[in-house]
């Protein structure tokens, strides 16, 4: 049976309240009906009792206290879902928006997704090839992992995660099972542009499934985005066993999103005024990553999230740090003098990459040449300090080595364009040609059966 409660009790922005409600759930769909005949979807977000709260997705211009009919779905938001999203674009919400028509579903899944029991999780280990030296060699990302990417206002994160999504693959994996699933929150209209021209024109668009939503859509509507998007790759990933690569930008519109939301509801805010539960919140997102036991699939996340101001210990980086696997942590002070990508190697670490690398994996040589070009770029800063108070000049012989190699290190080894595609075998070689510039004794963190092999001093 169907009930149709009539009239609303109160209208708050997008927020309307209505009383004696019985049986309602959290999150369940409802459907506004208004006199003249339109119709609007909402989601519950609060019960007290009889009363519940429903975030209206199209907002609530034209609603009033008696022209309204709501009704309750009786289940909680769904996304239609079968082999045919790959190569479409979606609104934030998982209506497309690319002119191809509906999707006539195979299935449809609760787009908060079901927990991974831990029992079931497999422990990630093969490693996913970016083509970008500094992530495949310092911080590699291991498929099933969640590694973010922190940015800052202004930085080139939007061109990094078009270079990732052109540019990834994985090893022993053909394009039939590996795709990528692209989820862009609170973009402009350019950007948004420019994220569907760059897949379209370097030929990717056929694997990736791509969810935009844009600065002007409505919040709730950033705050599903992600959840669209992870439930689509849990689909690819665990019904139909491919390996997929979910890229989220930017999470802190998503956070602040999320802030505006819980002020809307009258919630106590917490730190920076983001809802005291953005750790939980966030966590939900990112613990959908992983690999499942029986299931050849993976889902693998790069979240991408701007720190406001720079600040690494700001709420959002700083809860994401807690749940992640590491961070790939770009450097302001590189983007200014031209390295792309300015990936600052010194704060960033990938925490499941000592597993998923080494022989049968990458190369026996992996894991102790980014232990030494590591630990040798830490010895460059201390080089730079020194030679900010005394003067270049006056640095020993082995200081000015370091200084070289820092410069090579930067020009060489982070630089590469946009469009270039490193194997892991050229970054690794790459890398044991810039240790050529170091005397063999500095190269502490390497045993000498392997600089036998790859070493090759440069005179």
């Amino acid at each position: 049976m169907v009930i149709e409660h009539l009239g609303l009790n109160a209208i708050s922005g997008s927020l309307v309240v209505l009383d004696h409600v019985k049986h309602a759930t959290f999150e369940e769909m409802v459907e506004l009906r208004l006199d003249n005949g339109s119709k609007r979807i909402g989601r519950i977000v609060q019960i007290d009792g009889e009363r519940v709260v429903v975030q209206v997705f199209e907002g609530t211009k034209g609603l009033s206290l008696v022209n309204t009919g709501t009704v309750l779905s009786g289940k909680p938001m769904e996304m239609p879902l079968s082999p045919e999203i790959l190569g479409r674009i979606f609104n934030g919400v998982g209506e497309p928006v690319d002119g191809l028509g509906h999707i006539y579903p195979e299935t449809k899944r609760n787009v908060n997704g079901t927990p991974i029991n831990p029992v079931s999780r497999e422990y990630p280990r093969n490693f996913i090839q970016t083509g970008i030296s500094s992530i495949d060699a310092l911080m590699t990302l291991i498929r099933g992992q969640k590694l973010p990417i922190f940015s800052g206002s202004g930085m080139k994160h939007n061109e990094l995660a078009v270079q990732i999504v052109r540019q990834a693959k994985i090893a022993g994996a053909n394009e039939k099972n590996f795709a990528i699933v692209f989820a862009a929150m609170g973009v402009k209209n350019d950007v948004a542009d420019y994220f569907r021209r760059s897949f379209e024109a370097s030929g990717v668009l056929e694997r990736v499934v791509m969810f935009l939503n844009l600065s002007n859509d409505p919040i709730i509507e950033r705050i599903l985005t992600p959840r669209c998007a992870l439930t689509a790759a849990e689909y690819l990933a665990f019904e139909k066993d491919m390996h997929i690569l979910v890229v989220m930008t930017d999470m802190t519109s998503y956070a602040e999103a999320c802030r505006e939301f819980s002020s809307s509801k009258g919630e106590i805010p917490g730190r920076k005024g983001y809802p005291g539960y953005l750790y939980s919140d966030l966590a939900s997102l990112y613990e959908r990553a992983g690999m499942i036991k029986g299931h050849d699939g993976s889902v693998t996340q790069i979240p991408i999230l701007t720190m406001p101001n720079d600040d690494i210990t700001h709420p959002v980086p700083d809860l994401t740090g807690y749940i992640t696997e590491g961070q790939i942590v770009l450097d302001r002070s590189l983007d200014g003098v031209g390295v792309y990508p300015p990936v600052g190697v010194l704060p960033s670490l990938s925490r499941l990459m000592k597993d998923g690398i080494g022989e049968g994996y990458t190369r026996e040589d992996h894991a102790p040449l980014a232990n030494q070009l590591f630990a040798s770029y830490a010895k460059v800063q201390d080089a730079r300090s020194l030679a900010s108070v005394i003067g270049e000049e006056e640095l020993s012989a082995v200081d000015k080595k370091y200084m070289e190699f820092g410069k090579l290190f930067e020009d060489r080894f982070l630089t590469q364009l946009p469009t270039e595609s490193r194997s892991i075998e050229q970054t690794l070689d790459l890398g044991w040609d810039l240790l050529g510039y170091l005397p063999r004794e500095e190269l502490d963190r390497i045993d000498g059966d392997l600089l036998d092999k790859y070493y090759k001093p440069h005179e």
